[in-house]
């Protein structure tokens, strides 16, 4: 990585100051990790950028649950994160006045809603530049704050698509901006020599016995896959695919299915639970379903299963906090995501509604209904805080599309929608909305 890594919001814990451990691992790296001890800031917060003659100043802002949507004690047990508004104005300020730049933009992962609050708050910001999973979007919101008006775009996620924005810029002020999303269209695009040689040297590279798959231990190297090349093992064809597979759905999608389907044969539970996410590639309809189009879509540090028991209360609350998280009224209060996948159960969910009255009319794939003092089997993988002891996510998957040949998904867990037929985001729904 050739390129600045830029976090306003990244702060080192004070553990990892008292000691050595922290400090000679930095050192490994060049110092690294290590910007500023006095600001406890492992990154440096922004950079000058001379774009076409003009000094812009770019700040960075990552994603502020980091520690929430991930296993925070194996992988970043030194860094904290968080919004840090008042930081981000006092930095704005700052920038403003000790660097004199032509324009301020902020590049950030914390999501379209929370990205629109932090405009009408934090004055001085040009322009948030997004890049969220979950919040691809075609055109940018304006955003009235104190100082003026700041332009808030998304992106998306995965190199869908280029976010691309020309600033007019006269005595050193923005004065007006042009936006485009470029689809990224791989076969119209010549590839790198460069990155395509390191590409085929990584395919074919042999998978040994040094990999490390997962944190379990018993699971982090797979003895079925060593000898084979990287390329060997992702071109496998596991089956063909009746349906488009796809992920992108705000409540459900055809590659969640295969997900919480094989989770529930692999375990034997009445019930399948997987994280809303949506990073993956699709599989066109009539298409065969690869290993490495699997891999795209359950490829994680993380990937250990598990199963255990909920009972039908405990399974309504936590469709009600994942809910909570999602739409809670003011966005600094949001953990961003989607809503939690699941299989073998349906229920209706009123987006709108206060804490605790979202979800209701939970079922089976029977049609009963839940019985709030009944314990439930419930399959699932992912956990952050901590290790499942069933096999890896892509071995689960992979063993469950093998099995299909022709998979041909007939039912599909979309929950019911209630009050929000006249969103435009919910446009084709391919469940009920009431």
């Amino acid at each position: 990585f050739k390129g600045d890594f830029l976090g306003q919001n990244v702060r080192i814990m004070e553990d990892a100051l008292m000691g050595d451990d922290y400090f000679t691992m930095t050192e490994k790296f060049d110092g690294n990790g290590l910007y500023s001890e006095d600001d406890a800031m492992p990154f440096k917060p922004y950079v000058i950028k001379n774009v076409g003659g003009h000094r812009i100043a770019v700040i960075g802002q990552a994603f502020p649950r980091t520690s929430n949507a991930n296993p925070q004690k194996y992988f970043f047990p030194d860094w904290s994160f968080g919004l840090r508004e008042d930081e981000m104005q006092e930095l704005v300020i700052d920038i403003r006045e000790n660097e004199k730049p032509d324009a301020v933009i902020v590049i950030s992962h914390n999501g379209m809603d929370v990205d629109i609050k932090m405009a009408s708050r934090v004055v001085g910001i040009d322009a948030f530049f997004g890049g969220h999973t979950h919040d691809g979007m075609p055109k940018p919101v304006e955003v009235k704050n104190a100082g003026g008006v700041t332009v808030v775009t998304n992106a998306g996620c995965s190199g869908k698509y280029i976010g691309v924005m020309d600033l007019n810029i006269v005595d050193h002020k923005v004065t007006g901006y042009e936006y485009k999303m470029l689809p990224i269209l791989t076969d119209f695009i010549k590839p790198d020599a460069a990155m395509v040689s390191y590409i085929d040297k990584m395919r074919n590279t042999k998978y040994d016995k040094n990999v490390i798959e997962a944190r379990s231990s018993a699971m982090s190297n797979n003895p079925d896959r060593v000898g084979k090349t990287y390329d060997a093992i992702l071109t496998e064809k596991l089956c063909t695919t009746e349906q488009t597979l796809y992920r992108r759905g705000n409540f459900m999608g055809t590659w969640d299915q295969v997900l919480v389907n094989s989770l529930r044969e692999e375990h034997d539970a009445d019930f399948g639970l997987s994280a809303g996410v949506r990073w993956g590639t699709s599989v066109l309809a009539g298409h065969d379903v690869s290993m490495e189009d699997l891999m795209t879509n359950t490829s994680m540090t993380y990937g250990e299963t598990y199963k255990s028991e909920m009972t039908g209360q405990a399974i309504k609350d936590m469709l009600e906090g994942v809910a909570e998280n999602l739409f809670q009224r003011d966005p600094y209060l949001q953990s961003g995501g989607d809503m939690v996948r699941v299989g073998g159960l349906d229920y209706t969910i009123s987006p709108d509604a206060d804490y605790n009255q979202r979800i209701s009319n939970i079922q089976d794939d029977d049609g009963t209904a839940i019985d709030m003092n009944k314990k439930y089997t419930v399959a699932g993988w992912a956990q952050v805080g901590s290790i499942g002891n069933g096999r890896l996510m892509w071995d689960v998957a992979a063993d469950y599309l093998r099995k299909q040949k022709h998979l041909d998904l007939k039912k599909i867990n979309h929950p019911t929608i209630k009050g929000v037929k006249n969103n435009p985001g919910i446009e084709n729904y391919n469940g009920d909305l009431i």
